[in-house]
């Protein structure tokens, strides 16, 4: 059995670890690593397990990286036991996880692989709370990496090429895609697209993202309330329609543009509407139970009631 003691090896005798879901090296990112290497050396040893003649890492791939790059002759590392496929993808996901810097695509990937892997085994598929737990992370971020692994491919692919430039160069981010593609979707669900047209405008969206015409990652969200205003037959579906087919022919047409040329007045009654109704019910709920107005509520209720009167004369 390996000892767990450093040792120094020639980083050439390692190699990466096939299970490892970080896929992008940013080269600005690595130039400042090598930077810190060659000043400082590396002062946290590499984790590795032997595999034949080779090492593999289990954590420490941009640090062995740059010795290569450096022409570093030994590199501090800790031999840990060879681990099952499973159990290395496990150690990969909980290595990595906390990193701010893991990119989320290329994890969802991985995710798929853990999956697939604990089928193989298993014979069934693993829960949500199951998956969740091996690739120790939240349920709620295992279903945000799913929604990515449904994207089509050449977004996917696009993406990844995106991911390969240095953050501060970056004009498309995994949340513009999706956004467009849950806005998209949720106009498809109410009949305001078809199948073509969800697909032109979530692409019309991402262009827009890139170009900067949409600089508002949620403003795909205004969307989702144009659907649910045909559903409550407050706006047409040919004015839905119209504004929808002008934001995928329009380059410069906004999704503030289309809320506004559609829903804007009538969302926002039915939002005033809404508060209003629950002011009702709890004014019902207040005299239901009995209770004595304080001399806040009964001020605050009276103010209200000016307003509400002169709103009236007004309109």
């Amino acid at each position: 059995m390996e000892q767990t003691s450093v040792r120094l090896v020639n980083p050439k005798d390692l190699d990466r670890n096939p299970d490892n879901p970080r896929l992008i090296f940013r080269e600005d990112e690595m130039q400042a690593l090598q930077d810190s290497i060659r000043a400082q050396g590396i002062l946290v040893p590499l984790t590795v397990y032997r595999d034949g003649r080779l090492y593999r890492l289990l954590d420490g791939e941009r640090r062995w990286r740059s010795a290569l790059k450096l022409g570093m002759p030994r590199v501090p590392v800790i031999v840990q036991p060879k681990p099952e496929k499973l159990t290395n993808i496990m150690m990969m996901f909980a290595i990595h996880h906390a990193r701010e810097d893991w990119d989320p695509l290329p994890t969802a990937l991985k995710l798929e692989e853990l999956e697939t892997v604990f089928f193989d085994r298993n014979k069934r598929k693993p829960s949500e709370k199951e998956l969740a737990g091996l690739a120790s992370m939240s349920r709620g971020e295992v279903r945000r990496l799913k929604k990515l692994l449904g994207l089509p491919m050449r977004y996917r692919k696009e993406l990844l090429k995106e991911l390969q430039k240095p953050r501060t160069q970056q004009t498309l981010t995994v949340d513009h895609v999706l956004e467009a593609t849950n806005a998209a979707s949720a106009l498809r669900k109410r009949h305001i697209v078809d199948e073509q047209g969800e697909d032109q405008l979530r692409q019309a969206i991402i262009t827009k993202f890139r170009t900067g015409v949409i600089d508002n990652t949620v403003a795909p969200r205004k969307l989702a309330r144009i659907a649910r205003a045909v559903e409550r037959d407050e706006l047409t579906l040919v004015a839905a329609q119209r504004v929808v087919d002008t934001l995928i022919k329009d380059v410069r047409y906004t999704i503030d543009d289309a809320f506004k040329d559609s829903v804007e007045q009538v969302d926002f009654e039915h939002n005033l509407s809404t508060l209003i109704d629950r002011v009702a019910r709890l004014l019902d709920e207040h005299k239901e139970r009995e209770f004595k107005a304080s001399t806040t509520t009964r001020e605050a209720l009276i103010a209200l009631g000016e307003r509400i009167r002169d709103f009236l004369r007004k309109t």
